[in-house]
């Protein structure tokens, strides 16, 4: 048996592996993260242009969420709150790279878009491809509002963004792509 009862970690609730993580046992917290590491790499993908960079931001994510579990206060909540460890470690590394907020309210048009892009072996393929072309801000928001389900007002309150921006960037990303992916089809 480990520390906190469990004869197999594998068979134990997410529940109970938040509370024995929370009395810093590693071994249920590396349980945790196999879990959910699946989710977290798909979420900050389709935030992210490239792979390895959302891979090392899970990473990131995971460390920072190791360090802050005694500020967890139900496990029922952990979800949230790691959503939002994920996304604030995302726009702190874009923040880091000066690449999104310097012209975050620029209301500039949409940029005609190719209408050709390669072939792709299939529509997740299609859509990795279509959100890798939008603006990080584009990306971001998009991601949040369909992908995740979040409203526009839950996003300003992760993200710190003004609600027309948040708005602005959900309907131009969506529009963006949505005419990306008709090209393909």
């Amino acid at each position: 048996m480990s520390a906190r009862g469990f004869s197999n970690l594998t068979e134990a609730t997410e529940a109970a592996l938040i509370v024995a993580a929370q009395a810093k046992n590693q071994a249920a917290f590396g349980e945790l993260v196999k879990r959910r590491q699946g989710w977290a790499r798909a979420l900050l993908r389709r935030m992210c242009a490239s792979h390895a960079e959302a891979d090392d931001l899970a990473q990131d994510a995971f460390i920072k969420a190791w360090e802050r579990l005694s500020d967890l206060e139900t496990p029922a909540a952990f979800p949230g709150w790691f959503r939002r460890i994920a996304v604030t470690t995302f726009l702190m590394a874009k923040r880091k790279q000066k690449a999104i907020f310097d012209t975050i309210d620029d209301a500039s048009p949409i940029a005609a878009e190719d209408s050709s892009p390669e072939a792709a072996a299939g529509a997740k393929v299609d859509l990795e491809r279509a959100l890798a072309r939008l603006s990080d801000a584009e990306r971001l928001c998009v991601t949040l509002n369909h992908g995740e389900g979040l409203s526009h007002g839950e996003i300003v309150d992760m993200t710190g963004l003004p609600l027309g921006t948040v708005k602005s960037h959900v309907l131009r990303g969506t529009e963006k792509l949505r005419r990306m992916l008709e090209a393909v089809a």
